[in-house]
């Protein structure tokens, strides 16, 4: 629900003002208000005050205030006064403009906040690498599925080598959301090649979120092979994969024959304290059935339970499983 502006609340709050205040006295005002209706009305108040001029501290303050509550028609309007005055602006003011504009899926309007910083004279007010990662995150957001994913792959390339064009010095989190992008979109040598220009072309190192994208991507197209390279390199480096880059690990290795390499993954990642999820434990257990091992996944699946790494109900569900599959109703009374 839309929140109402508090008379009582709005007079009290301009009593505390002094006759001739500033912008810093609004500021403290203003920061102190938690309805946001209250906020915007004490702001358009003060906009009608003679010999008064708001700052950079007063919109700020009110279009965080308006973009928290979702009150994005009011923020607009604020944000519209902003872009009118050349001389107000500074670059953490601009990112929470496009930050809340992101927020209301207005993402043409948030790149046009990011063009407005480029064309600023005044230093101060231009992109920095914080400014491109809110928008790249953001396009991301959107990338649920491979083709949509594709589809905001080119305004994310655009965005990056603007960026690169204008001097500003990516960091890791924006590489690896090229990374990510690409991996998403199926362009996974295009993800390697940004992964291999880390630490050369671009001054900052992979952290475990590059690999664990990496060999994410790797496993969807079966490439195991180059997926374990990757997991090793990433442990020697003394990271951990992520239970998402576990469980693809496991599922490809399986899915290309590689039962005794799968198992012994699930075993390492169920070692480092991440999760195996119910379709990594019924595709190794039905492998091993297929391949004539069926005593074999029923002891597996048992040592399981007794580790507890498998509680109650998933044992049973998965034993479930097994005997519809795979008609080995024996081995149920064998493992009750």
């Amino acid at each position: 629900m839309k929140p109402r502006l508090d008379e009582a609340q709005f007079n009290h709050a301009i009593s505390q003002l002094p006759p001739r205040f500033g912008a810093e006295e609004l500021s403290r005002i203003l920061n102190l208000q938690e309805n946001p209706i209250v906020c915007l009305e004490i702001f358009n108040w003060a906009s009608q005050q003679p010999r008064f001029r708001h700052d950079v501290s007063t919109y700020h303050i009110t279009i965080k205030k308006l973009g928290a509550a979702k009150l994005y028609q009011e923020m607009d309007n604020v944000v519209n006064q902003v872009l009118a005055v050349p001389y107000i602006g500074s670059e953490p003011l601009y990112n929470t403009m496009i930050y809340f504009f992101v927020e209301a899926r207005k993402l043409i309007r948030s790149v046009n906040i990011l063009n407005h910083m480029r064309s600023c004279r005044r230093l101060d007010c231009r992109p920095s690498v914080r400014t491109y990662n809110i928008l790249f995150a953001a396009f991301l957001r959107r990338g649920n599925n491979s083709y949509i994913s594709h589809l905001y792959m080119e305004p994310i390339s655009r965005l990056f080598r603007q960026m690169i064009d204008d001097g500003v010095e990516p960091d890791v989190f924006s590489l690896n959301s090229m990374i990510k992008g690409y991996v998403h979109s199926l362009h996974v040598n295009d993800a390697l090649r940004i992964f291999h220009q880390m630490g050369v072309v671009y001054k900052c190192l992979p952290n475990s979120y590059t690999y664990d994208y990496l060999i994410h991507g790797l496993c969807a197209q079966g490439r195991t092979n180059n997926a374990r390279e990757l997991c090793d390199e990433m442990k020697r480096k003394g990271f951990v994969p992520s239970g998402k880059a576990y469980n693809s690990l496991v599922n490809a290795l399986v899915l290309s024959g590689e039962v005794e390499g799968a198992v012994n993954f699930l075993w390492e990642m169920l070692e480092n304290r991440r999760s195996a999820d119910f379709i990594t434990y019924q595709t190794v257990l039905d492998e091993m059935c297929r391949q004539g091992r069926t005593e074999d996944s029923m002891w597996l699946l048992k040592e399981l339970q007794e580790k507890e790494f498998v509680d109650g109900h998933t044992y049973r569900k998965l034993l479930n499983v097994l005997e519809d599959d795979f008609g080995n109703s024996s081995y149920r009374n064998t493992f009750r």
